[in-house]
C-alpha cells in the first residue's frame, strides 16, 4: 500500500498533529508513506519521519493548475494508491482525480463544533464527496453527519490517536514556580473560551498565588487576542498568566507541568486532551464533544459544564489541594489513553477499514 496524507499548513493544531502521526505511523506499516502540505509549512515540519516523503505545493490560489499538476506527477511517479485528505484540503485532491482518476480519496474530517452541525453546510465539499472512496469522522457526531448530508455511504469513525514524540532540541524557559504549574493548550480561537479560563485564574491567583497558568497555542494576533491579554491587565494577571505561542513539540513541554485544563465551548475529539492524558496530566475539561469519553469518570479527570465558572474553580481547586488525588489521576488516564487512543491498535483497524476504499464504488462513475 502506498500512502500520502494531504493537509493545508504544517502550524501546530489538531488536523496538522494529526496528519503527521498518520504518515510517521504508516512509513513504519505500509510500503511509501508520504505527507504534503498545499499552503503553508511550519513549525510540525520538524516532526515528520525521516522515512516519510515530503511534498510542498506553495498554493497560493483556489484553482491553481500548477500546483494539480505538481501533485499528480508526485502521485504518478511514486505510484501512490491513495490520498488522505485532511479537512479542507480534500479540494486539492479531487481537483488532481480528475486529471488522474485512479488514484483514491480518503477524506478526513477535523471539523471541531460538533455542537452546531445542523448549521454546517458545503456544497462544495457534498459536490466533492462524489470522488471519495471513503470517509474517516473523529468523532461519532461528524460520522452520523456525513452519511446524512454527503454523497458517500463509506464512513468510518476514527478517534484520533497520540503518539509520544520527543525533540529535545527545542527548550522552552517555564515562568512560575515547578510543581505549581497550571496547563492549556489550545489555539488562540473563540471557542476554546480562553476567557472563562482567565476569570477562574483570576480567582485561584489569589487563593493560591504561587499557581499559575501557562497558555500554549497559536496567537493569530487578531481582536481576540487582543482582547485576552486586555483582560489579563484588567485583571492584574500579568504574574499568573503567561502566553507562549506555538511550540514545536508540545510534548516536551507537557513534562512541566501539574494540571491540564480545556475549558472549551464545542470540541470533537481534542488531541490536546489524548496528550494531557498521554503525559499522565491530570484533566479538567469541559462536558463538550466527546471529552466525556475519555475522561468518564472521576477516576481519569474532572468534567465541568460548558461556560461554568463555578464547577471549573472548584475543580481546579480539588486539584491543586490533593496532591496524591492529581498522580492518581494522571496515572489511571495514562493507561486508559494507551489502551484506547494509542497508535498500534487506530493504525490496525485503519489498514483493515482501507482495504474496503478500493472496492468501495462512488455514487456516480460517469463523474469520473
Amino acid at each position: 500500500m502506498r500512502i500520502v496524507q494531504i493537509i493545508d499548513s504544517l502550524e501546530p493544531g489538531g488536523a496538522e498533529r494529526m496528519a503527521v502521526n498518520y504518515a510517521n505511523a504508516l512509513s513504519e506499516k505500509v510500503e511509501f508513506s508520504g505527507l504534503i502540505s498545499t499552503r503553508k509549512e511550519g513549525l510540525l515540519l520538524n516532526q515528520i519521519n525521516k522515512k516519510v516523503s515530503y511534498l510542498f505545493l506553495n498554493k497560493n490560489k483556489k484553482i491553481d493548475f500548477k500546483v494539480v499538476f505538481t501533485l499528480r506527477r508526485f502521485l504518478k511517479n511514486n505510484q501512490i494508491d491513495l490520498i488522505q485528505a485532511h479537512s479542507s484540503s480534500f479540494f486539492t485532491a479531487v481537483l488532481v482525480k480528475i486529471i488522474y482518476p485512479k488514484i483514491k480519496i480518503v477524506w478526513h474530517d477535523h471539523y471541531g463544533i460538533s455542537q452546531d452541525l445542523n448549521l454546517r453546510k458545503n456544497l462544495v465539499l457534498k459536490l466533492s464527496s462524489f470522488f471519495f472512496g471513503g470517509i474517516i469522522s473523529v468523532n461519532s457526531a461528524l460520522k452520523k453527519w456525513s452519511e446524512s448530508y454527503l454523497w458517500c455511504s463509506n464512513v468510518k469513525y476514527f478517534p484520533n490517536f497520540v503518539s509520544d514524540l520527543s525533540n529535545t532540541d527545542e527548550k522552552i524557559l517555564l515562568k512560575g514556580v515547578q510543581g505549581k504549574r497550571i496547563v492549556c493548550v489550545a489555539n488562540l480561537r473563540p471557542q476554546k473560551n480562553h476567557n472563562l479560563l482567565l476569570e477562574a485564574a483570576s480567582v485561584i491567583s489569589n487563593q493560591f498565588p504561587e499557581w499559575t497558568f501557562h497558555l500554549f497555542g497559536k496567537d493569530f494576533l487578531d481582536s481576540y487576542s487582543k482582547q485576552l491579554k486586555k483582560k489579563v491587565k484588567d485583571l492584574q494577571l500579568q504574574e499568573s498568566v503567561f502566553f507562549y505561542g506555538a511550540v514545536n513539540n508540545i510534548g516536551d513541554v507537557l513534562k512541566n507541568f501539574d494540571i491540564a485544563v480545556l475549558p472549551s465551548l464545542s470540541e470533537g475529539l481534542p488531541l490536546a486532551v489524548l496528550e494531557y492524558g498521554l503525559h499522565k496530566l491530570p484533566i479538567v475539561a469541559t462536558n463538550v464533544g466527546e471529552i466525556s469519553k475519555v475522561i468518564i469518570s472521576d477516576k481519569y479527570g474532572l468534567v465541568v459544564e460548558s461556560n461554568n465558572l463555578n464547577q471549573l474553580v472548584q475543580s481546579i481547586q480539588k486539584l491543586i489541594e490533593n496532591e496524591n488525588v492529581r498522580i492518581e489521576m494522571g496515572i489511571e488516564l495514562s493507561k486508559f489513553i494507551q489502551l484506547h487512543y494509542g497508535q498500534e491498535s487506530i493504525i490496525k483497524e485503519y489498514l483493515f477499514w482501507v482495504d474496503s476504499v478500493f472496492t468501495f464504488k462512488v455514487t456516480d462513475n460517469s463523474l469520473l
